[in-house]
């Protein structure tokens, strides 16, 4: 037969493989092959979408679909059927011919592959020279390129524009590059050649829908995969050839980059990432589609004598002496012969024609697993041997085998390596007569492989794609306008993706948006946001103050939201209002929200502190009271009497009278209104204190109910007094509860000493140990002793009881903590002029003789309790025993005196003139001389016990409660 036989040769994007599929359907049958599985699936989808199902064949190494009426066959070069009568024949990327690993199977095609009408060879015009050479009477085509191909220089990743592909030669540098672009451009699909048809069209169909703007792959593109690409850039210009690390050809470059600009439409190439700029010289060979012409072809001998293993091994190493062709290196298949030759069993079976043959059909399972060589040649054994003995291999073996990779879950590497293995049995399955049911096992193989591919595609959209932003970037590329809601937890949602929060009144926008699209995303949101917020707005105008709080940093809470902070105002109890309010929401919002939160802040300190401002509102307060109430108020309700000394000398007592009626105490060591020192009032001083002083971090109140907190370091000058405690030691002591201390200790001998009494412990609830440190921290000096503890008749109401630990009552009582703290230095004590000369033994700023203390007898901290078993006389059943001799029990005590040097005697001011001063008018009027004993009074005047009504019919029931 007289066939013709064409070469049509051209660059990339000359419409070959479309005419060529043209050529074929124009005959009754015919048989394509191309060089990609990947490739074999696209083309044989293309001619069932025109002749259906029914007469398209599709042979793979792993797929094997053959309709009974098939006429048009599609199939991997290595896969092509031979002896085939098709009227028609196309052999694709002929040049590959010159491929070290593969071209020996185009070779053999060029020189044997024939139509019985038409023969066609599509590829680059660098085979022009050999195919003339090797094919008589051969035609030749040209086809020049449809659109313009040029030289963009070198871009960042983060700069190359939509529509472009990234190239990379290793799994590791498409992973890399595919990360990269989803942080930065919302993502990437993934093209590589060791994907399976299934994944690899997934993954093309993100890039084809607009679903994502870059494609990142392999040298796979090169062959033939037609897609919609306006770029290509390259993050290489050196692969590994399964031997060694090599610079890519001229010819190679131009295949990939060739992919840029399908049919009319003009495209780029370029470098990215650290690569450096190509060369001129390649440049132009690239652009102008000049390259040096092939020059060898690879080539094995096609041959094959099957008389014993050894002979089989000679026919595929012969040589031949064409000038035009060159032996093959060594091939898998080759290897794999070569190491089964060498075991004896295997050889015992090859013994005749049959099984040597047999045995390179198992050689040629290619080592889809990328394992070790030894590893692949005992799989190929055990494969042989089952085929040798039973003609097929066993349903229960294969069974265990793709059972072990039918497998979902994992991660992509994980998943690829499933792949690659599946496809071994695959492969195994697709031949003939090797299993006992084919149809079973290539459709069960084919549905582990379908189950893992659509796995790895949803691995790979994960990871290298932001599903949200592609979603969006593909509306926006539709010119349509976006919709945002709202939902009642203020999550925000553009086309039905999450884009971010509204907290308050502003906009959270998520984080994982690109830079890229973070505009257009915020600008989408806001235009649903802003309605939200006007009804969101009203609703917080019109919400009551429980719902509305703040924290003690100075922010303002509705309910979980911040919707805005305090700062300073021109008084300290008038503060402003920073609103958290976007700008995109407009004025009017934030007008709105800042005037509630004035009118929560004004209203919660006109409530807490409403003693403090009902005074400094009364007109009935004139000079030095007047005054004296503008320093309170200045010092928010607490003043340290140290620092108003001679403020307080100077009022008098009717200016002081007026001052209480208002709650003010006028303590020995502070000046306060005990109202404000309830939690709430606390907490919102120390805020306001702090927004004063601009403080970048404010303090946190003490927690309520607690007497004395420990002493920590760090804290500004200032705090204890603000938040109504009195640093003394390493811890600090409530004012309030300060001054009933002071009370107590009035009546005390200071100078000679004086024990604590359960009253002074229990106010302050500690043990005598820590109330020792208290004590010293206050200026006293506590000198520790032991005596023969004294035992006391049952209900002496003399004898001490063991120390209360208990909290006195208090605001929020809550049980003492009493963890260990460094000391401060001894705070100055504050002078009490208005205490008259009898008491001013009790004073610290009186004569040193006057202000020693001393302390009652209580057990120390580590004392051990009295036993529940003490009888009458207060001994134990212990020492009632007759032949016991009981140790004497000790007991520890304090002695407590004044620290200070203050030279006068106990209660009296040093003399003048040899004669002491009058005591005043605490001393008893119409004796000629002062009471020496000590006095105690109250920090305010004992009311005078009113006159019971001698006609009121209760006063005889009355006078019979009093004591005797």
């Amino acid at each position: 037969m007289t066939a013709q036989i064409t070469a049509v040769l051209g660059p990339t994007n000359t419409g070959k493989t479309h005419y060529a599929i043209e050529r074929m359907l124009a005959y009754p049958t015919g048989i394509i092959g191309l060089p990609l599985r990947l490739l074999a699936r696209e083309v044989y989808d293309r001619i069932v979408a025109v002749r259906g199902p029914s007469v398209v064949a599709l042979i793979t190494g792993e797929e094997r679909i053959v309709p009974e009426r098939a006429a048009y066959w599609v199939c991997t070069v290595e896969a092509m059927p031979e002896g085939m009568g098709c009227d028609f024949l196309a052999i694709d990327e002929i040049q590959l011919c010159a491929d070290p690993e593969r071209g020996h199977v185009f070779t053999d095609r060029l020189l044997n592959a024939r139509g019985h009408k038409e023969t066609l060879f599509l590829g680059a015009s660098t085979m022009r020279s050999a195919i003339a050479a090797m094919v008589p009477k051969v035609h030749f085509m040209g086809r020049e390129r449809l659109s313009t191909l040029s030289y963009s220089g070198s871009k960042k990743v983060s700069r190359l524009r939509p529509r472009s592909a990234i190239v990379g030669f290793s799994v590791d540098n498409v992973y890399a590059i595919a990360e990269l672009l989803r942080r930065q451009k919302g993502g990437a699909a993934v093209v590589m050649g060791a994907l399976s048809p299934r994944t690899r069209n997934a993954q093309v169909d993100l890039y084809q829908n607009g679903d994502v703007d870059y494609l990142v792959a392999t040298d796979a593109i090169g062959m033939g995969l037609n897609l919609d690409i306006d770029h290509v850039a390259f993050s290489s210009l050196t692969k590994f050839d399964g031997r060694r690390m090599r610079p890519l050809m001229p010819n190679e470059l131009a295949q990939i980059a060739g992919r840029a600009g399908r049919g009319m439409s003009n495209g780029t190439f370029g470098v990215t990432g650290e690569v450096t700029e190509m060369d001129p010289g390649v440049v132009e060979a690239i652009t102008s589609h000049s390259f040096a012409p092939v020059r060898k072809l690879q080539w094995r001998n096609g041959d094959l004598r099957f008389g014993s293993v050894g002979v089989l091994i000679a026919s595929l190493e012969e040589r031949t002496d064409d000038e035009w062709l060159t032996r093959v290196r060594e091939s898998d298949d080759l290897a794999a012969l070569k190491t089964l030759a060498q075991e004896a069993e295997v050889m015992a079976r090859a013994s005749d024609v049959r099984s040597v043959r047999l045995l390179w059909d198992v050689c040629r399972v290619p080592d889809f697993r990328g394992i070790s060589a030894s590893e692949h040649a005992g799989l190929l054994s055990d494969i042989h041997g089952f085929l040798h003995q039973h003609g097929q291999v066993p349903d229960d073996w294969m069974a265990r085998q793709v059972k072990r990779i039918d497998r979902s879950d994992g991660d992509i590497d994980t998943l690829s390596k499933r792949l690659a293995y599946i496809r071994t049995w695959t492969y195994v399955a697709q031949r003939k007569g090797w299993t006992r049911d084919e149809m079973h096992w290539r459709g069960e193989t084919r549905a582990v492989e379908d189950r893992l591919s659509d796995a790895l595609h949803g691995a790979l959209t994960q990871r290298f794609v932001d599903r949200r932003t592609s979603v969006l970037l593909r509306r926006l590329k539709q010119k349509e306008r976006l919709m945002a809601e709202v939902n009642d937890k203020g999550e925000v949602t553009v086309e039905g993706q999450f884009v971010g929060k509204l907290d308050g009144f502003r906009f959270r926008q998520d984080s994982a948006s690109s830079p890229d699209e973070a505009k257009t995303l915020r600008a989408a949101s806001l235009a649903a946001i802003v309605p939200q917020m006007h009804l969101r707005a009203d609703r917080f105008y019109n919400a009551p103050d429980t719902e509305i709080d703040f924290t003690e940093q100075g922010g303002l809470m509705w309910g979980e939201m911040a919707v805005g902070k305090l700062v300073a105002g021109s008084e300290p109890l008038k503060p402003q209002i920073a609103a958290f309010v976007d700008d995109e929401a407009g004025a009017e919002i934030a007008e709105k929200v800042k005037r509630r939160l004035q009118h929560f802040i004004d209203r919660k300190i006109a409530t807490l502190f409403e003693p403090l401002l009902a005074m400094s509102k009364d007109e009935t307060l004139t000079g030095l009271a007047r005054g004296f109430a503008f320093r309170m108020v200045e010092a928010m309700g607490i003043l340290p009497r140290a620092d108003v000394a001679s403020e307080v000398k100077a009022l008098e007592q009717d200016a002081r009278a007026a001052l209480r009626k208002h709650g003010v105490r006028f303590g020995q060591f502070t000046i306060f209104q005990p109202l404000l020192l309830k939690p709430a009032p606390v907490r919102l001083r120390l805020v306001l204190w702090s927004l004063a002083k601009e403080l970048q971090e404010f303090p946190e109140s003490p927690p309520p109910g607690l007497v004395t907190v420990p002493v920590t370091e760090g804290l500004p000058s200032g705090y204890w007094t603000v938040a109504g405690y009195r640093a003394a030691g390493d811890r600090a002591i409530r004012i309030d509860m300060l001054e009933r201390l002071a009370d107590l200790i009035r009546g005390q001998d200071t100078r000679g000493g004086f024990e604590a009494n359960p009253d002074m412990l229990s106010i302050t609830g500690m043990t005598l140990e820590q109330f020792s440190k208290l004590m010293e921290g206050l200026g006293y000096k506590a000198e520790k002793s032991e005596r023969l503890k004294v035992k006391a008749a049952q209900g002496d109401p003399e004898r001490p009881g063991p120390s209360d630990e208990t909290q006195p009552p208090a605001p929020e009582e809550t049980p003492v903590e009493t963890p260990d703290a460094p000391p401060l230095s001894p705070p100055v004590e504050d002078p009490q002029p208005e205490i008259p000369t009898e008491i001013s033994k009790s004073v610290p700023d009186m004569p040193p003789d006057a202000l020693t203390m001393s302390a009652a007898t209580a057990q120390p901290e580590t004392a051990t309790p009295v036993s529940p078993d003490v009888d009458a006389e207060g001994e134990s059943a212990a020492s009632a025993m007759p032949d016991t001799k009981a140790e004497p029990e000790m007991e520890v005590f304090y002695t407590f005196t004044w620290a200070g040097n203050r030279p006068s005697r106990q209660g009296q001011r040093p003399k003048q003139g040899g004669k002491p001063k009058p005591q005043g008018r605490g001393g008893p009027r119409g004796k000629g001389k002062a009471d020496q004993k000590a006095k105690t009074f109250a920090a305010k005047p004992a009311r005078r016990e009113k006159q019971i009504d001698p006609d009121n019919p209760f006063a005889a029931a009355l006078q019979g409660f009093k004591p005797e």
